[in-house]
């Protein structure tokens, strides 16, 4: 009985670290298209769009996403001001354009 549980805790720790590395795979790929993108002129640095977020005082940036959005693609990023509250901007990630400014439902 305790070889059974021994194999299975194995088996969890197998299928654990088979999808630790298959997302690690994915985030490579995100970070590499999204140079890709950057080299080719079709986005802004981050770098760029976080200075307009820190110019708003938006806070601590909590995550930031970089997607294609009816067309085109879109910085999104959640920051977390002063008073505790979760806030979603998005800006054109050409452009640098603010998309959407909103706070976050609890």
């Amino acid at each position: 009985m305790k070889t059974f549980f021994l194999s299975l805790a194995g088996l969890f720790l197998s299928l654990s670290l088979l999808a630790t590395g298959v997302n690690s795979v994915q985030a490579d790929d995100d970070h590499e298209q999204a140079r890709q993108l950057r080299e080719a002129g079709e986005i802004l640095p981050l770098e760029t769009i976080l200075a307009k977020v820190r110019e708003l005082g938006m806070g601590q940036v909590l995550e930031v996403d970089l997607k294609k959005k009816h067309g085109r693609y879109v910085y999104k990023i959640e920051t977390l001001d002063q008073a505790g509250v979760v806030w979603e901007l998005v800006y054109d990630a050409r452009s640098g354009e603010q998309l959407k400014q909103e706070k976050e439902d609890d």
